[in-house]
């Protein structure tokens, strides 16, 4: 997933990045409320952390701005521990779930992939498409009950796909999903990943569509 994480708190947010990175994700980061409402106005994020307090734009400004804008990506909010009526004012302002801190980043973690599989198509944490299956808690995946060995990036060109069987996800998209905002957006790296996958996933597996990306094949029983 491409996540990010809007904490004003250095060590905190630097704490979250390292976590969220080491389990596979993509993370941008912000330290105040505008930067953090612009970078998610902007780019795409599968999901959000957000403290809610937070200079120059405090966290429920923010998600009442995106809601209003139109935009879903899933909300996770930070609130003290004493500030009962945050969690109130956040969920009425559209977060999806909240943690209070302090908390362990193993539950952070954990929340985080529940509501990815809640705003997706896929219902549990095993996702399966033909003989490829994808377990996104333990990062494995299998093909015709193989396991299957993968960089971190052709993972997580992979799990895009996985994500939604027989739709065509946009060079863009996948470039969104492995690299960080501020990163090196190289789109012809995607080309690279795409053929490393295609000579360790089954034949015809991942179709190309001329002109507008990648789809992976829903009736390849190969």
């Amino acid at each position: 997933m491409r996540i990010l994480v809007v904490e004003d708190e250095p060590t905190l947010q630097a704490q979250l990045v390292t976590a969220l990175q080491a389990a596979g994700h993509v993370v941008d980061s912000a330290a105040d409320g505008e930067q953090g409402h612009y970078l998610g106005s902007v780019e795409h994020f599968d999901a959000v952390v957000l403290d809610l307090g937070l200079p120059v734009m405090d966290g429920i400004s923010v998600l009442k701005r995106w809601r209003a804008e139109g935009l879903t990506m899933p909300v996770l909010i930070l609130t003290a521990r004493d500030h009962w009526y945050e969690k109130v004012a956040g969920i009425d302002a559209g977060a999806d779930d909240y943690l209070t801190k302090p908390f362990h980043m193993e539950e952070l973690l954990a929340r985080l992939r529940a509501l990815n599989r809640r705003a997706g198509t896929q219902a549990s944490a095993q996702w399966q498409c033909g003989p490829v299956v994808m377990d996104t808690v333990s990062g494995r995946v299998l093909v015709h009950e193989q396991p299957l060995s993968l960089t971190s990036h052709e993972y997580k060109v992979l799990e895009v796909l996985m994500r939604q069987p027989g739709e065509v996800v946009s060079r863009t998209a996948l470039i969104d999903a492995i690299y960080a905002q501020d990163g090196d957006r190289d789109s012809n790296t995607i080309d690279v990943f795409i053929a490393r996958l295609r000579r360790k996933l089954p034949e015809g597996f991942i179709e190309t569509v001329r002109g507008m990306g990648y789809r992976l094949a829903t009736n390849n029983d190969n």
